[in-house]
């Protein structure tokens, strides 16, 4: 989780994420979730490469350029899926409603991630 200093003043983490972390459920390979180092990390780079976008990214595909991240103008609760280092426009994959949303999506993708290996 993003430390205090480098957290917005109009974001919140979702109560629903905060479960998930607590109960350690952040491992769902092709998604890991940010933390740390990382997380932080991440944050500035995508600031510096989406200028406009005001966005707090919280997980990232292994396999991919894709980033979950709640945006400013969606609020708390939508997640939005980035392309990360892709031009401007082309950006935004995919949009969630609400956090259970796109993490049952990630469950998905973890499933379908392990289908080639049975």
């Amino acid at each position: 989780m993003l430390k205090a200093e480098m957290k917005p003043d109009w974001f919140e983490y979702p109560n629903e994420h905060l479960r998930v972390i607590d109960l350690k459920m952040t491992n769902l390979d092709p998604w890991f979730f940010l933390e740390g180092d990382q997380l932080e990390e991440r944050k500035k780079s995508m600031a510096d490469r989406y200028p406009r976008a005001e966005i707090i990214p919280f997980a990232r595909r292994g396999d991919n350029d894709d980033v979950a991240c709640w945006e400013k103008s969606g609020g708390n609760l939508k997640v939005y899926v980035v392309h990360d280092f892709s031009s401007n426009g082309w950006d935004k994959r995919q949009e969630f409603e609400d956090y259970w949303s796109w993490y049952r999506g990630a469950i998905q993708d973890m499933i379908e991630k392990e289908r080639p290996y049975r």
